[in-house]
């Protein structure tokens, strides 16, 4: 039998070769790890693609391994650093960027065996964590005993604390509490060498060096793996008032931000949502959107009982005076509010089925023009589009709504995507406010930084990981002549 003129026969050698490598691989990290931290390839597909998937990214491994603890997560390293094996990090895979997808092969490396709170000491508001201990988890444990963890990114049942560093992820209360690095005083990764390196740790200050801890924060898994985390703790507020207000149009709505600054109040959060959203959504507001609502604020008060009620008072004062409706929400609403909030994507996915959402950020005077900018892209490829998240933080969730099922559609949205990216940088903003750029976001790195501050970076990357095998093709691209310059 011949394979000329049959594609599928002519590759079939070389994926049946593929197929052994990948089952010797597989028994030589049983050998290393055991066979308890390793996932037959049959079994792994779950560790194949990220949140991107509805995009239809999804990658292939050569060998899926769940280390038990920082020890085998070293042994991991060393045996792929030293064979040339990219390391793909994951944490719990929840991310928009394709930065926990394996690409093009290589080991994934998933976190979720690494899942200790190593210790906790409320009376120093403290906390140190291995890297795979899901978000909820520590918001839970803090709160039990009267404190708060405030960073917030999306899905907290399933993000890592590790993934949530790696990303800098934020969340509805940054307005006041910041990002996730603000509450990171201490890194434990594994290096390119192999070493366990300790970046910071309990101490509140420390100045005596280079911050690297800051620069594995945000590094999305390509300088090095992080096993675990000293986080900072807060005294919890007595009380959090959220109060919704509504307007007619978004120009309303963003003045009322502006107002909110210049008053100098200091809410935990404001949120906002555009028209199309609060079409997507109306249905499972708690107690009902009035018809009329083209623009909505979530503001939230927070402090003593006191504070909070008087930072309420004067809050709904500055948001009344160009709304159609200001409303403070029940105490017993407060969870399914935050719940609706939650809901948010999801619910503006299943408008059509597909959405591709991008996480631009501006300077805050440029808000209202960012979102109306979103509206006028997708309007430009006949796309159904919408737009909420942070606008205490001019971070928009810029999405755009297709049927996932057509390729032609996908299509669309990504050249939208690509317009919403160019305009967004002439705007003065980014490409990534907190989701980072992963593997979809990859091509913006040289449109968003100058040549000087790219090779920079790029330089840092070489250092900390010189064959380039941490999550290679995230974040940053290596053209051919930036390889010469770092080589």
């Amino acid at each position: 039998m011949t394979t000329q003129g049959d594609p599928a026969l002519a590759r079939r050698p070389a994926a049946q070769s593929r197929v052994a490598e990948n089952k010797q691989l597989e028994h030589d990290l049983g050998l290393l790890l055991g066979k308890d931290s390793i996932v037959p390839l049959p079994l792994a597909h779950e560790y194949l693609h990220d949140s991107t998937e509805m995009q239809s990214l999804r990658g292939r491994a050569d060998a899926v391994a769940m280390p038990a603890d920082t020890e085998q997560v070293a042994e991991l390293v060393t045996w792929c650093y030293e064979r040339g094996v990219p390391i793909i990090p994951r944490g719990g895979g929840t991310g928009f960027a394709g930065g926990a997808v394996p690409i093009d092969g290589g080991v994934v490396c998933s976190l979720e065996r690494l899942n200790r709170i190593r210790q906790f000491q409320p009376e120093l508001w403290r906390m140190e964590v291995d890297a795979g201990v899901v978000t909820s988890r520590v918001h839970q444990l803090a709160r039990q005993n009267g404190l708060l963890f405030p960073p917030d990114p999306g899905a907290s049942e399933q993000s890592q604390i590790g993934g949530n560093i790696a990303c800098n992820a934020g969340g509805p209360h940054a307005f006041k509490y910041g990002v996730t690095g603000k509450w990171v005083s201490g890194i434990e990764a594994v290096l390119a060498s192999g070493k366990v390196a300790q970046l910071g740790g309990s101490l509140r200050k420390d100045v005596a060096g280079y911050d690297l801890r800051s620069l594995l924060i945000g590094s999305e898994g390509t300088l090095g793996i992080i096993t675990g985390a000293w986080l900072r703790l807060t005294p919890a507020p007595e009380l959090s008032i959220p109060i919704v207000a509504g307007y007619d149009d978004v120009s309303r709505g963003v003045r009322a931000v502006a107002d909110i600054y210049a008053s100098g109040l200091c809410p935990a959060a404001i949120e906002f949502f555009d028209s199309n959203t609060l079409s997507a959504t109306r249905g499972s507001f708690p107690d009902g959107i009035p018809e009329n609502t083209n623009f909505m604020l979530l503001v939230e008060a927070d402090g003593s009982a006191p504070e909070a009620h008087h930072l309420s008072d004067q809050l709904r004062e500055v948001l009344g005076s160009n709304a159609n409706f200001v409303r403070v929400v029940e105490s017993n609403e407060v969870a399914s509010l935050w719940r609706w909030r939650a809901g948010t994507s999801f619910a503006v996915y299943a408008q059509l089925g597909g959405k591709m959402s991008e996480d631009i950020a501006f300077p805050v005077d440029k808000l209202e023009e960012a979102i109306l900018m979103v509206q006028e892209v997708g309007d430009h490829h006949a796309l159904r589009s919408c737009s909420w998240g942070h606008a205490g933080d001019a971070n928009l969730h810029a999405t755009f709504m297709f049927d996932a099922s057509s390729a032609a559609q996908v299509a669309v949205a990504r050249d939208a995507s690509e317009e919403l990216f160019a305009r967004t940088l002439a705007l003065g903003g980014t490409v990534s406010g907190e989701h980072g750029l992963g593997w979809v976001k990859r091509e913006q790195f040289d449109l968003q930084f100058s040549a000087e501050v790219a090779s920079l970076q790029r330089h840092i990357k070489h250092v900390f990981d010189p064959k380039d095998l941490f999550n290679p093709g995230k974040k940053l691209t290596f053209p051919s002549d930036s390889l010469l310059e770092v080589s």
